[in-house]
Parts: C-alpha cells; sequence; structure tokens
C-alpha cells in the first residue's frame, strides 16, 4: 500500500494540516499509522466527513475558534503596502483571509472563490471566509457557488446552536440580501441595530450592512448616521480596512441622495486616496451607477489611470450582477418583496385591471402605479410580461 504524509493529505483534500492532525487525533483516517514523530496516511484514503455537518450542530471550540480568526484577520493593512499583511500572517488559514481581501479589491473574484475553497474542513475560516465569497460568486454572476455557500451557511442557522455562530452566519447570509433588497432576509437585529451577539471585531462589517439595508428601504439620513457612527469607531491612521473603504463610499452615497454633492464628492476622494493607488478599484466599479456621473467626474480630475479600468470592471460584473439578480429573485421572490407587494404582484400578474386590484387592496390606483414601480425596481424588470416569468 503506498502511502503519503499529513501534509501531502491536507494538500489533496483541500483542508488545513492542522485540520489533518485532528482527523488522525480522532482516529478517523482507517488504517493511519505513526512513524517515528510523522504519520503515514494510505494514499487512497479518502477525507473522513465533518461530523459537525451530519448533525448541524457546532463543536464547543468553534465560537472560540471563530472569535480568535475574526481578531486575528481585522487588524489594518499597512497603509503604504497594503500587501505587506501577508508576511504578518503565520497560518495559512488567516493569509488566506487576507488574500481573498486583497484579491476582492482588485477584482480578482475567482481567487477570492478559490481562496474559500481551501477553507474546507475549517469551520472557523470558512464561516470567516463567506460572505466575501458570496459577494465574489455575485460579481461574476456564478449562481450555484452562491447557493452552495448558503447551504452551508444553513447549517448552522437556527436551532440551539452557539448564539455567537448563528450571529455569523446570518450575518454572511444578510451580505446578498441587502444588496438585493430581500429584507425578509436581514436579521432582526441587524435592522435594529442590536450588535451584542456580535464579537467587536465584527461590528464594523454589521454596521456597513445596517447602513446598505437603510440604502434600500430609501432612508438615507439614518444610512448616513450607521456609516458615520460606524468610522468614528475606527482610526483612519491605524491602516487600510475593507469596512473603512466601503463605509467611506457609504457616506458619498448618502449625500449624494440627499442632494449635497460637495459633500459627496469630499467622501469620494478620501476613499480613493485610501484605495486606488494600491489598485483597488472594485468598491468603486460596484458604485457607478449609484452617484450619477460624480464617481467618474471624480476619477478622471483626480485618479485618470484608473478610469479605464474602473468603467470596464463595472460594464462587465454589471451584466453579471444582473444574471445573479434574476436567478436570485426568482427562487426568493417571497423574500424580496414584502407580503403585501406579493400579493399585489400576482392579482397584476394574472392582469387584473388595476381599478379593480386598487379597489380590493383600499388603495387608489395612483398609488398602486407607484407601488408597481417599486416593484417593477426590486426585481429590475419593466412589465407585467417579465413579472409574470418571475411568479409563474
Amino acid at each position: 500500500m503506498e502511502y503519503i504524509s499529513a501534509k501531502e493529505a491536507a494538500k489533496k483534500w483541500q483542508i488545513s494540516p492542522r485540520q489533518v492532525q485532528r482527523l488522525l487525533a480522532g482516529k478517523r483516517i482507517p488504517y493511519a499509522k505513526r512513524q517515528g514523530r510523522s504519520w503515514l496516511i494510505p494514499g487512497n484514503a479518502a477525507k473522513p466527513p465533518d461530523r459537525r455537518h451530519e448533525k448541524g450542530l457546532a463543536s464547543p471550540s468553534l465560537a472560540a475558534d471563530l472569535a480568535d480568526i475574526l481578531a486575528a484577520t481585522t487588524l489594518p493593512m499597512p497603509s503604504h503596502n497594503p500587501d505587506a499583511i501577508l508576511n504578518r500572517m503565520s497560518e495559512e488559514r488567516l493569509r488566506l483571509q487576507y488574500e481573498a481581501e486583497l484579491a476582492y479589491l482588485r477584482g480578482d473574484f475567482q481567487k477570492v472563490l478559490f481562496c474559500f475553497q481551501k477553507t474546507e474542513g475549517d469551520d472557523g475560516a470558512r464561516l470567516r471566509a463567506c460572505p466575501l465569497a458570496l459577494a465574489a460568486a455575485a460579481s461574476i454572476g456564478d449562481y450555484p457557488f452562491y447557493t452552495a455557500i448558503e447551504a452551508y451557511l444553513k447549517i448552522w442557522l437556527g436551532g440551539n446552536k452557539n448564539q455567537y455562530v448563528t450571529a455569523i452566519a446570518e450575518l454572511a447570509v444578510a451580505t446578498v440580501a441587502v444588496s438585493v433588497i430581500a429584507p425578509h432576509m436581514t436579521p432582526s437585529w441587524l435592522k435594529e441595530g442590536d450588535l451584542e451577539a456580535l464579537p467587536p471585531q465584527a461590528r464594523p462589517d454589521a454596521l456597513y450592512l445596517r447602513a446598505k439595508y437603510f440604502a434600500g428601504a430609501g432612508k438615507h439620513e439614518a444610512m448616513l448616521a450607521v456609516a458615520q457612527t460606524a468610522l468614528s469607531l475606527s482610526s483612519p491612521e491605524e491602516g487600510i480596512t475593507l469596512p473603512g473603504i466601503y463605509l467611506r463610499l457609504t457616506c458619498a452615497s448618502a449625500y449624494h441622495y440627499l442632494g449635497q454633492d460637495e459633500k459627496a464628492r469630499l467622501w469620494l476622494l478620501q476613499a480613493m486616496d485610501i484605495a486606488l493607488p494600491h489598485g483597488f478599484i472594485t468598491p468603486f466599479a460596484e458604485l457607478v451607477t449609484a452617484f450619477g456621473g460624480l464617481m467618474e467626474q471624480c476619477l478622471k480630475q483626480s485618479y485618470p489611470q484608473y478610469y479605464d479600468a474602473i468603467i470596464k470592471q463595472w460594464k462587465r460584473t454589471w451584466k453579471n450582477w444582473i444574471t445573479f439578480h434574476n436567478q436570485f429573485t426568482k427562487d426568493n421572490i417571497t423574500l424580496v418583496l414584502t407580503l403585501r407587494e406579493y400579493h399585489i404582484a400576482l392579482l397584476v400578474a394574472r392582469r387584473i385591471p388595476y381599478a379593480d386590484i386598487a379597489r380590493q387592496h383600499c388603495i387608489s390606483v395612483g398609488r398602486l402605479k407607484n407601488i408597481m414601480q417599486g416593484i417593477y425596481s426590486k426585481l429590475m424588470i419593466s412589465g407585467r410580461d417579465e413579472l409574470a416569468k418571475y411568479i409563474f
């Protein structure tokens, strides 16, 4: 029989060497044997299934492990050279998180997903990596990859599992929910701003998602207040963080919606000064349409060398996002729309006259038309024919 080392098994199974050692210590790998201080593993051995997944339970140590990895991977990246953070990470599981962040900020979404795949078997690292992997899957329009991550997260939702682990999983699911305006998928504690279940390191991400939730609800003053509060809790001189860039863009977006473009410009430029010297173009490519031409003006005036790259990525990922959005809303239409909107959409899709629908719901035809415009906007469609495809 041919044997391989623990390190070779880790590479073959795409898990960490530490996870292999745990499996060996637990006698989970049949016919593995010690030779001196090393282990010999049968070359044809399959990776043992994760018993926690089978039972849908969190191990007692998972919450502590997740807390440790969050603390180690929310350190600011050096302002002069963000990539230097990789040299400070002694463990591969920590380095993978930063590799994924750097890749995402530069628009290399396939690398983000590759880093996520390498966390298999390490639930602490995988839960930490889920939000970025979900965003990357949406950016390339890979809906099957998204659903696979969502299925993994559902293992940790509900039941009598650790509250801390559940909150982290819910936060990951909310990453996409707030982007596609699916209000019923947003955790109630996030809507209300009750972040007690989260460790301090996870709160900047949570506050950013809460600001996005308010943006989707059209509450731009609340959106601005949350983003500014989150930024006041951090020290910009410490270095670069992914939430720090996005929170500044959130402030810019809020001011733009409030009709204060000069303040929006200042926040935009502040974000650009932090991110663009390092090639971090993704945050801006994601928000080109949100500023009605203001972003293009700022780029041409202050960072013309990045204008083409950002616009090209925006055009490419916007098409992917539409594809992703369409599949997501078809599968989750009752979560994207409120119950009332869904009932109205059903009647409109069945071509019931507007006057009859308005009478049934005790509203005016004008009000009904406004509701339908909101529904079409959420679903990114333009009329009854497309609506019928979604509903039926």
